[in-house]
């Protein structure tokens, strides 16, 4: 079985799936859609990064794939309804990098309240500045948090232990931790907050969330933080608020568009603002995110390869079947429709095929099947499972 992985996934992604059996093939950066195209030619896992998309044509055209890792939090990049479609499996890495947003966030929070952008680059021209007019600490101070999933909720608790007050808003009910205090409004985190982070996922509803208006609602004076997408936000009605002083200051990690690999010219309207970070989208790229992300999508891809587990897949439905030395296994994915276990089944009773064990599970218009038969079985029974009219693909894994 081959691999591919782009984007400088980790190592020990490599070293899991090459233990598996698999023969890696990996790439620094990302791939545009024909090269992506041409080099999926005989590839079975692909594994990709934030920035290498893979649209329906692509998947439609990689006829020997059968997963693909997102080594990273986001799937928008990937068609994930084509895949599931085809019977391609998509994992990705929702929890790995959660602690690196986390304290990359915190470093722009503290570093903007205490002003330390104008400081540092003050000092390299040869200023010695020391007022400590506009800095400020961060204890007392109301952090608004907009989107609260994996990577808010932690921040709100290590925001309180610094002694910020927190809200949040989230379209999702979602449980408060320690004094967090829920917003019934994006307006009202907005008008009481005096710094702003966002946490959203990349939902295409998400798009162009905050503009020249949110940023009209924010205080006077507060600052704006966004480590999610990059196409939530209007850069240049940012831009305009951060010129006027309206905002003293704001941390980037994400752009609506980003080079492809490391050198390549970045383009923004926020260049050259000596009170805005800009970072590289690099909210998850610490050593330990990246092993970890590289350990946790690699296992899922080798688990799916090997027994067909499915747990935390993103597009298809999870099943997670024992191990056992003395069977076959088969994996029949298929349309969700009424009658198919009883025609699968029926084609093993017509052989004679003993199931020794059977896991089923649905997920919108895909249906999923795992069966153990006996270890002798008629090579008849692979064709007819393949010609149902319903089946979507049938893999044998052991």
């Amino acid at each position: 079985m081959r691999a591919l992985l782009l984007e400088n996934v980790h190592p020990d992604a490599v070293a899991l799936l090459e233990t598996a059996g698999c023969v890696v093939e990996t790439a620094d950066r990302a791939l545009d859609e024909g090269e992506l195209a041409t080099a999926l030619r005989g590839v079975q896992l692909l594994g990709i990064r934030s920035k290498t998309d893979v649209p329906a044509a692509v998947i439609a055209g990689a006829d020997a794939l059968v997963a693909i890792g997102a080594f990273c939090i986001g799937t928008n990049q990937i068609d994930t309804a084509t895949a599931a479609s085809r019977g391609v499996a998509v994992f990705n890495a929702p929890f790995s990098n959660t602690r690196s947003v986390v304290e990359l966030a915190l470093a722009e929070i503290i570093a903007l309240t205490r002003r330390l952008t104008e400081k540092n680059a003050d000092m390299h021209a040869g200023v010695w500045d020391k007022s400590a007019a506009g800095a400020h600490e961060v204890r007392g101070r109301r952090l608004g948090i907009v989107g609260y999933g994996n990577i808010g909720a932690q921040l709100s608790v290590l925001a309180e232990a610094l002694g910020m007050a927190v809200s949040f808003f989230d379209t999702a009910d979602k449980l408060a931790l320690g004094n967090a205090r829920r917003c019934e409004s994006l307006d009202e985190l907005l008008a009481s907050s005096d710094i702003v982070t966002l946490h959203v996922d990349g939902r295409a509803g998400n798009s162009d969330m905050f503009g020249a208006d949110q940023f009209a609602a924010m205080q006077p004076g507060s600052l704006f933080l966004n480590l999610s997408r990059g196409f939530v936000v209007d850069h240049r009605a940012l831009r305009k608020c951060i010129d006027t002083g309206h905002l003293a200051g704001a941390a980037i990690d994400v752009f609506p568009t980003e080079p492809r690999g490391r050198g390549e010219e970045f383009e923004s309207e926020l260049r050259g603002l000596p009170n805005v970070i800009l970072t590289p989208h690099i909210g998850g790229s610490t050593e330990e995110a990246q092993q970890d992300i590289g350990r946790y999508v690699a296992g899922k891809l080798r688990d799916f390869v090997i027994d067909g587990t499915t747990t935390m897949s993103v597009n298809l439905p999870h099943l997670a079947l024992p191990q056992r030395s003395d069977v076959h296994r088969l994996a029949h994915l298929h349309h969700n429709v009424p009658g198919v276990l009883a025609r699968i089944n029926g084609v093993l009773a017509d052989h004679k095929v003993n199931i020794e064990s059977q896991l089923l599970g649905t997920r919108g218009d895909i249906g999923y099947v795992l069966t153990d038969i006996a270890i002798d079985y008629p090579p008849a029974v692979l064709s007819e499972l393949e010609s149902l009219e319903e089946t979507v693909r049938v893999r044998l894994l052991s």
